[in-house]
């Protein structure tokens, strides 16, 4: 188990910090977690604090050609916009905060075991490790943001997020749903090559 935990940090609401983590950046000063509803309409999903309060509601329209998503508060108060980019060899998704910054998630290619997602505007870095679904956030002076883990085979898609500067917590979360969306699209994008694969090799 302790090997287990070593590379993957998943945790739910109410158990105690990953140690690695805290080992390497200190306690978080804050704790989020996502489960993901599917609906008819939307595509929703909930951000919970270590209480699973909801604190955020991400919510995207079928069908939605450029995977418009919008963030809301637990007061229903708009907090982002994200969309996705068409038509570019980079995954490429736009985030447009309230009132605050816009800026541009970027997937770098031909990263064979990491996945490093530049965020232009920001001038942030989100560097992941597929392996052991795990993602830290750095700022651009390469200060820890917030580290991000996904459960291993959820139904649900659960992720847990420690952020450890609080006040970027409202951009943290847009980038954690564009994040989730990100995988979501090379998941099924290549889950349609392995079918293309199989059907031609048929």
């Amino acid at each position: 188990m302790g090997t287990f935990s070593k590379f993957h940090r998943f945790r739910e609401a109410g158990e105690s910090a990953n140690v690695n983590n805290v080992e390497r950046f200190g306690e978080p000063v804050r704790s989020l977690f996502t489960s993901t509803k599917l609906m008819t309409v939307h595509h929703r999903i909930e951000i919970t604090d270590s209480y699973e309060n909801v604190v955020y509601r991400a919510e995207t329209k079928f069908p939605s050609l450029h995977d418009k998503t919008d963030l809301y508060d637990a007061s229903g108060n708009h907090v982002a916009h994200m969309e996705r980019k068409l038509l570019t060899l980079h995954q490429r998704h736009f985030v447009t905060m309230e009132g605050g910054p816009s800026f541009e998630l970027s997937n770098e290619l031909f990263h064979l075991v990491k996945d490093i997602i530049n965020i232009e505007g920001l001038g942030w870095q989100l560097r992941g490790n597929i392996m052991a679904l795990n993602f830290e956030l750095y700022d651009e002076k390469e200060q820890i943001v917030a580290v991000i883990s996904q459960k291993f085979l959820s139904l649900h898609d659960k992720y847990c997020m420690d952020i450890y500067q609080a006040q970027y917590e409202p951009v943290v979360a847009a980038i954690l749903v564009t994040l989730q969306h990100m995988i979501r699209d090379r998941e099924e994008a290549e889950a349609a090559s392995s079918s293309s694969s199989s059907s031609s090799g048929s």
